[in-house]
């Protein structure tokens, strides 16, 4: 099963922190033509750390995976791994193995001829080959599915088959490229569990591409978040969600209410459609900058519109939307939308019915304000 954010940082070991890095990227470009599709990218992985690229479709991560690999060579910077510079390396020179997003599997070749396909010369005789596609196979909990072909197993299944043969040949580097995007909700999440778990288990320094950020929250050790080519920001899930480091990230992580507003004085206040609000992380900015202010759903506290604490925006709600723990309440006070997250069992007590009046009091510490030039 696969351990929450923090639980995850702490299960890695503690000398990775002073440990030199297993991967480097180094000032790394890619372009097609003219068009640049990475800018001199830097990233470093510890050994046995699980990295997750994170961003939406175009901003360079399949790109920057492929250039570790191999696939697609970057046209400046420089890619190490284990102190070995491997940048122009071909791929069967490389020590990783990969698992794609269509599987790749050979549709000819049984579970275990297709374990097996990369188990071959000098250093795996049979005996040790077949011990270790048996090794994986019951890790990945497929032993009574060896004889079968790839048509006759589920997406799940396939899935299992594509990482015991990327993991069979003991690569110092596992890549995963959009390893779940094919398979249903379900199945997604509890495959992502048993990668992380296995990951965990045999150590092995992981990559992983998704656009899809419970998927990278949750197995992560940290996010690397990618835009246009670029890299917004590194972090653990916490990090990445409780202190974005852009507006991009801000906005692209989770959920969140959006506005803009300037900064008023004294130090610590902004005004927002004529709503000044307290907000610690204004204190540095000059008074009349203009900035982009967010804040979390759950930071967002609701009150019954007749019980309202003193400094509270009083709106109406426009919309309710039930996902099971919780439910989104989205508000419109004073031209400010705002999106609240709400136990189910509080709405009838804060009235917070579609049309009926709510007020909402957003926490000082709470709300995210970044230069409106970001």
């Amino acid at each position: 099963m696969a351990a929450p954010p923090d639980a995850a940082v702490a299960a890695r070991p503690a000398s990775n922190a002073a440990a030199a890095p297993y991967l480097e990227v180094i000032e790394v470009g890619k372009q097609f033509g003219t068009f640049v599709a990475l800018h001199r990218v830097n990233l470093s992985v510890q050994p046995g750390e699980f990295v997750t690229f994170l961003g939406p479709s175009g901003c360079g991560k399949t790109t920057l995976l492929r250039g570790i690999a191999g696939l697609d060579p970057p046209t400046s910077g420089r890619i190490r791994q284990a102190g070995r510079d491997i940048t122009f390396l071909p791929p069967a020179e490389r020590d990783f193995g990969i698992v794609f997003q269509s599987y790749a599997l050979f549709p000819n070749l049984s579970v275990t001829q297709n374990v097996a396909y990369g188990l071959r010369g000098p250093a795996w005789p049979k005996a040790r080959a077949r011990q270790r596609v048996a090794e994986l196979l019951d890790i990945v909990g497929l032993s009574d599915q060896a004889a079968k072909y790839p048509a006759q197993l589920s997406g799940g299944q396939q899935q299992r088959v594509a990482l015991a043969r990327a993991l069979a040949n003991e690569p110092g580097l596992l890549l995963l490229d959009e390893p779940l995007s094919a398979l249903d909700a379900i199945v997604r999440q509890h495959l992502r569990q048993e990668i992380r778990s296995l990951q965990q288990r045999l150590g092995v320094t992981t990559v992983m591409v998704t656009h899809d950020q419970e998927e990278a929250m949750g197995v992560s050790d940290r996010i690397v978040v990618m835009a246009r080519g670029r890299i917004e920001q590194i972090g653990t899930p916490a990090e990445v969600y409780d202190a974005p480091a852009s507006p991009f990230v801000a906005a692209f992580i989770g959920h969140s209410s959006r506005f803009e507003a300037v900064v008023d004085s004294p130090p610590g206040f902004v005004v927002a459609r004529g709503h000044r609000l307290a907000a610690t992380a204004a204190r540095s900015l000059l008074y009349g900058a203009r900035v982009t202010v967010f804040i979390r759903p759950e930071h967002v506290l609701l009150h019954r519109a007749d019980a309202a604490p003193p400094g509270a925006l009083t709106g109406r709600v426009t919309a309710l939307e039930y996902l099971g723990a919780v439910c989104r309440v989205s508000v419109e006070a004073g031209g400010l939308p705002l999106l609240a997250a709400v136990a189910p069992q509080e709405i009838g007590a804060l009235g917070a019915m579609p049309g009926g009046e709510i007020a909402a009091v957003l926490p000082a510490d709470r709300l995210l304000v970044f230069p409106a030039d970001e």
